[in-house]
């Protein structure tokens, strides 16, 4: 794995480091927060490192300042959809995580669930809403459902619906931040989570919130969420659902380091929810907490991750 070789773990391997923090996504502060825990890092760890936030001068800023690789932590739309990758593809500048293909379907979970589908990967049934005369077909889907804006992250947009007239006002919320919204059966039993850097799939970690779902609050805001890690699964059902993370993440054509998220129904049926291309990197983050189960530090997880650029040629 190029990320653990003792050349890539030296900081004058990398050279002059932009780091790509901020933008203007809806996940705008969450993208800041995570960059700053990421720019104190690299700076502890004497790598040269200038964070930058992007706008329309950002390609010429990038080859003014000859940088020799780009660090994106940018959540959400421009960021994580393969806006900005395709950018820095066209200046030549190697940057860490998926490129553009893996980016932009894994920031359509839409499409991401239909490559999934077509691999015979299990995902919960769902329905495009495009307007409201969709809304009846999603409601075929039964009660209750998990309405989603395709192109959105950190459940932003996102409710639990009960009844079909629910549906209709969860509908016009999310609407309000995506033209696509997603109906998706809902899955009764725990939520899991996958961090994969490299090659690896990290050690699970089972989320619990006393609200209906892992939403925005329960992300960043909530002491009352819980994070099992370890997640309380036996040894084989533990690699199992990790082997499945890493499919579903082949799949999409993602690389270097993300998130998979999962449920389990019942006794042992496995549901893929979504893939998380740029993971948040906060306080309250799940890729630190699942390296640090497996003996990573965060320091030594940004450097790896780092290391991904050099994949990019």
């Amino acid at each position: 794995m190029t990320s653990e070789t003792p050349q890539s773990r030296s900081p004058a391997r990398f050279g002059r480091v932009a780091l790509l923090l901020g933008g203007q996504a809806a996940e705008r502060e969450i993208s800041l927060k995570s960059g700053q825990a990421v720019l104190a890092a690299l700076e502890r760890q004497g790598v040269d490192v200038h964070p930058l936030d992007p706008d329309e001068t950002l390609l010429e800023r990038l080859r003014a300042g000859a940088y020799d690789r780009a660090f994106i932590i940018l959540h959400g739309r421009g960021g994580e959809d393969g806006q900005i990758q395709g950018a820095l593809e066209s200046i030549g500048l190697s940057y860490t995580g998926s490129g553009v293909l893996g980016s932009a379907l894994g920031m359509d979970k839409y499409r991401c669930k239909r490559v999934w589908t077509g691999c015979g990967l299990p995902t919960p049934e769902s329905v495009l809403i495009r307007g409201e005369a969709d809304l009846s077909v999603a409601a075929e889907l039964g009660f209750p459902l998990m309405i989603k804006p395709v192109h959105e992250g950190s459940s932003i947009g996102m409710a639990r619906v009960e009844s079909r007239a629910a549906l209709d006002d969860a509908w016009r919320r999310a609407a309000d931040y995506d033209a696509l919204v997603l109906a998706e059966r809902w899955i009764a039993g725990p939520e899991y989570t996958c961090a994969i850097l490299g090659r690896d799939p990290l050690p699970l970690i089972r989320l619990e919130t006393p609200r209906d779902f892992y939403d925005f609050e329960a992300k960043y805001q909530a002491d009352s969420t819980l994070y099992h890690c370890p997640c309380g699964l036996d040894t084989e059902s533990e690699a199992r659902l990790r082997g499945l993370a890493l499919e579903a993440f082949d799949a999409v054509g993602a690389r270097g380091w993300g998130r998979v998220d999962l449920m389990v129904e019942g006794q042992d049926r496995p549901f893929l929810l979504e893939v998380n291309t740029v993971p948040g990197m906060t306080d309250h983050s799940l890729v630190p907490m699942a390296a640090r189960a497996a003996g990573i530090e965060f320091d030594e997880l940004v450097l790896r991750i780092l290391a991904t650029s050099l994949d990019h040629g």
